[in-house]
Formats: C-alpha cells, sequence, structure tokens
C-alpha cells in the first residue's frame, strides 16, 4: 500500500478544513494510500516536517493557503530529487493564486480526488537566495498587502480586505533604483514594483504576470513597473497590467531563467504572499521540472 503525509494548515482561510477533513482521509484510503496526518503548529512547521520525513512517503498534501504551499515547496527541495514524494495540493486561503493557476476547484473535496488520483506533472520551482519559492517574489508597491491584512480581515472579506489595505499602501507610493540584469540584458533605473513569477494569477488577478503563461518552461515571468506622474499615468499602468500585454511605457515585462536585481538600499520582498526579508542585491533561480505535482 502506497503511504501519503497530509498535512494541513488548520487555521488557513476560514479553518473550514476542519469541516471535511473526515471525508478528505477517506477520499485517500479509497485510492489505496496509507495515510498520516499532521496539523501545522506553528510557521515553518510544514517544511521542517517536509523535509525530515517525506522521503518515507509516496506522496505528500497539504492543506493551507499559498503560505502553506510555499512550506511544502521548500521542504521538498530540501529532499534529494530521487527521494522526492509526488505534491498534492488542496486549496483553502483566502486567495489561492497558485491554486488557481493550477486549476484545482475551491471544493475541498474535489481538490482531494485529483490529489489522489490525477497523473503528476513537473513545474518549476524558484530559488529566492536560498530560499524556494512556488510563484511568486516580489518587491515595492502593495507586496505588503497580504502578509500586514490580518488573518481575520482575509477570512471575513475575502478580496476585499487585500483590496482595503492596498487603498491604504497608496499613500507611501515610492520608488526604488535599481539594476536588473538577465541574460545579458541590464535594466537601469527607479521602479515602483518588481516581480519574478511563475503562475498566471498574482493577489487573486489574472494576467498581472503576463500572457502565454507555463509553469514548465523554465523561465520566470519578470514584470517591472515604472513610477507614474500623476493619477491618469497610475490609471493606465493598472491598465497595461491587467491586460496581461507586452511592453508598455510603464510595464516592462520579460522572460527569464535567471535574473539578478542590485539596488541603491536594502529592500523588502514577499516571497508567495509572505514577507521574505530585505535585501541590497537578489539572485533569483528557476530550478525545471524541480516538483512533482497532481493537477488536472
Amino acid at each position: 500500500m502506497k503511504k501519503l503525509l497530509l498535512i494541513y494548515n488548520a487555521k488557513s482561510g476560514k479553518g473550514l478544513i476542519k469541516n471535511f477533513l473526515v471525508d478528505i482521509i477517506d477520499i485517500f484510503i479509497k485510492a489505496k494510500f496509507r495515510v498520516e496526518i499532521y496539523q501545522t503548529q506553528k510557521a515553518g512547521d510544514a517544511t521542517e516536517k517536509i523535509a525530515e520525513y517525506a522521503s518515507e512517503f509516496d506522496e505528500v498534501v497539504v492543506c493551507g493557503g499559498d503560505g502553506t504551499l510555499n512550506e511544502a515547496f521548500n521542504g521538498l527541495m530540501k529532499v534529494e530529487k530521487t527521494k522526492r514524494p509526488v505534491l498534492g495540493y488542496i486549496p483553502a486561503g483566502s486567495t489561492n493564486d497558485f491554486g488557481n493557476t493550477l486549476g484545482l476547484p475551491k471544493d475541498m473535496i474535489k481538490a482531494a480526488e485529483i490529489a489522489a488520483t490525477e497523473t503528476p506533472m513537473e513545474i518549476d520551482a524558484g530559488m529566492f537566495q536560498d530560499k524556494t519559492f512556488a510563484y511568486v517574489a516580489a518587491f515595492g508597491a502593495f507586496t505588503d498587502v497580504s502578509y500586514q491584512t490580518p488573518q481575520d480581515m482575509k477570512n471575513m472579506l475575502g478580496h476585499g480586505a487585500y483590496i482595503i489595505e492596498g487603498i491604504k499602501s497608496l499613500v507611501s507610493l515610492r520608488d526604488y533604483g535599481l539594476k536588473c540584469i538577465s541574460d545579458g540584458r541590464v535594466i537601469e533605473g527607479k521602479y515602483i514594483y518588481g516581480m519574478v513569477s511563475n503562475s498566471d494569477s498574482v493577489g487573486g488577478f489574472k494576467n498581472i504576470p503576463g500572457l502565454d503563461i507555463s509553469l514548465s518552461d523554465g523561465v520566470f515571468e519578470v514584470t517591472l513597473v515604472k513610477m507614474p506622474k500623476n493619477p491618469v499615468e497610475l490609471n493606465m499602468i493598472a491598465g497595461d497590467l491587467l491586460s496581461g500585454k507586452a511592453e508598455s511605457g510603464y510595464v516592462i515585462r520579460f522572460k527569464s531563467e535567471k535574473v539578478t536585481f542590485e539596488f541603491d538600499e536594502k529592500v523588502a520582498w514577499t516571497i508567495d504572499g509572505e514577507s521574505g526579508g530585505e535585501y541590497e542585491n537578489v539572485d533569483i533561480t528557476n530550478v525545471s521540472g524541480a516538483i512533482k505535482i497532481r493537477t488536472v
């Protein structure tokens, strides 16, 4: 019988996982898995448990938000690739950007059925310095919204919570002097926002990373946004971002396997919606086909 480790974050989203846990376990048992269960106790817990025990299992399934999925990626990347089990994901957070990109349903029972039965596909992972990320590393405007928004507000208002916090951050809009180096291309200037992503949805909005997104092409989508001079330009930037179109006068987009950022000062980053620390220099690399994940 195959062995499956189910790790869940009971605090993700509205905490609904507790209402479906018995049915989810039953799905895995019927799929001929012997199931072991673990409820996370603290931040980073999923990473620690997966890094230590994942090689003993045929599959690891995590249930939680994007932060929980990030912990799963970090744990799996600490396991030798030949011993790295398949990953299943049951989205249970407030936004679930990567779950949306994978086409996973919001219905936890249906997502569990996919995690139990669908054929896994290889997808890329990102290395941010010595950390792993699942789908996005970003700096600048609005990147602090996700991890500064109280969980209770996320649970009550969903996407509305992010919008409220985003409006608050407008008053502190500023730019960052940087040099971006990628595949011999050098971009220098001042930008209010930068993002390296492997997803077609960020912050609950599709197309912001661009169009023609593949999770397994060995490259990231890189997005840089210039400082608007007035509200009209700010509105044009929003339109360009949401349309997903190629480069405009305000938005630069390109694909890259590796990108380096050099800043004039320490700059705060978010990784998969969580605080990622402050850095003057950052190296971000795509690890092609690093994770096998079950999806539709």
